[in-house]
């Protein structure tokens, strides 16, 4: 079989990297997003068994058909958005799987009419990769922020991945993980009382639809969806130089959102971080086969789904630390591409840098995060620039 030979140790690892820091750094949030709907404890693993197969199977049927890295994920800030309006309006869970499936129609009529893609296809690519950068350069400063409460971690990982840049690349990602994970297990750090055996089983729940619930959840998801993750995840796709069918895979995500849905996926879109992760230069040299790293990643959310408690206590296990460490390490070369092309050309490159400010700035406006405002802020700055017009003023 193909994939075979073109996996390698390096891609698997990026796609385990991928699954590490997408899952630890927000599965929180989706705990907090099921409990505001009164969900029990079978409920909340159902939740983590819908959202895993969706994931899980979004990234590694395409991947494997089209032999390029389709990466699906959650939706972090769709979370939040059903975290905080979940306590506001005391929805039940059946209005709420009500509401996850009007927005996954919304999502799908998005990727159907196609209109989504037209407008990422107006965007420059310096803005695109201006917001790349922008969105991953947040993972990078957290990275050596982690210094301040655990430094010898954090400067050991730095000098073992500096080093193995230097003398073995292709692996670098590779040993610092490996490095970190012996540093923190003799150190009594990894938190192995988190780990449960425990297989995961889907609950269903009957939706119940309301008016209140599709303006109150659905429509916000739809929105910080489509613009805080649909929106950034393609301009991942872009800046990467993949050409992906953006508004059938959109559709996908749309339809399988809508499927399970009643299990507890409240929204699957593309992903920005851990995409940027498995399409780099550290998942593969040859980017032609680093799609087996996402095929490894949606593998192991199929895991996670199956398996539910077993390995989400396995990646709960890590240190906080080790994993914003190493995410911020695995994507120092995909910052640096991304600057470089924002910035190469003079024409674009104010509204590039302005680009890259507002997305860094993690700013939310409205309830929608910096990577649409960022768009916003660097299309319009290009429009002043390049396309308006001062009217000619006559001497007398």
């Amino acid at each position: 079989m193909p994939f075979f030979k073109d996996l390698s140790l390096s891609a698997f690892t990026a796609g385990f990297v991928a699954v590490l820091v997408g899952f630890t750094s927000s599965v929180a949030i989706v705990f907090q997003a099921a409990q505001a709907f009164g969900a029990t404890p079978a409920q909340i693993t159902s939740w983590m068994w819908a959202l895993g197969l969706g994931m899980g199977l979004c990234s590694l049927v395409p991947s494997l058909i089209l032999r390029k890295p389709v990466m699906v994920a959650w939706s972090t800030p769709g979370a939040a958005v059903l975290a905080t309006a979940g306590l506001a309006g005391s929805f039940t869970m059946g209005e709420a799987v009500g509401a996850f499936m009007v927005s996954a129609v919304l999502i799908t009529l998005a990727g159907v009419t196609g209109w989504f893609e037209r407008v990422m296809n107006r965007i420059p690519m310096e803005i695109a990769a201006a917001l790349l950068a922008g969105v991953l350069a947040r993972f990078g400063l957290q990275a050596f922020a982690a210094a301040q409460t655990a430094l010898p971690l954090v400067l050991a990982m730095l000098v073992v991945y500096l080093f193995s840049r230097k003398f073995a690349a292709r692996y670098a990602v590779v040993i610092t993980l490996a490095v970190a994970v012996a540093f923190v297990a003799l150190q009594g750090r990894m938190a192995w009382s988190a780990v449960q055996l425990e297989l995961a089983l889907p609950v269903f729940t009957p939706p119940t639809f309301s008016l209140a619930a599709a303006i109150s959840l659905a429509i916000p998801l739809f929105v910080v969806t489509m613009a805080s993750q649909n929106l950034p995840g393609v301009a991942v796709i872009r800046a990467s130089g993949y050409d992906l069918p953006i508004s059938r895979l959109i559709t996908m995500t749309g339809l399988a959102t809508l499927v399970l849905a009643p299990f507890g996926a409240f929204a699957l879109n593309f992903s920005a971080i851990t995409a940027a992760i498995c399409m780099g230069p550290e998942a593969h040299e040859d980017r032609r086969r680093r799609y087996t790293a996402a095929v490894s990643c949606g593998a192991l959310y199929v895991a996670i789904g199956l398996f539910g408690a077993v390995i989400t206590g396995l990646l709960t296990a890590f240190p906080k630390e080790l994993v914003v460490a190493i995410a911020g390490l695995a994507l120092l070369g995909t910052i640096g591409n991304g600057l470089a092309v924002a910035l190469q050309g003079e024409a674009h490159r104010e509204a590039a840098l302005i680009t890259f400010l507002v997305t860094l700035s993690g700013v939310v406006i409205a309830g929608v995060g910096s990577a649409f405002w960022g768009v916003v802020a660097g299309s319009f700055a290009l429009f002043v620039q390049q396309y308006a017009r001062s009217p000619d003023r006559k001497t007398p």
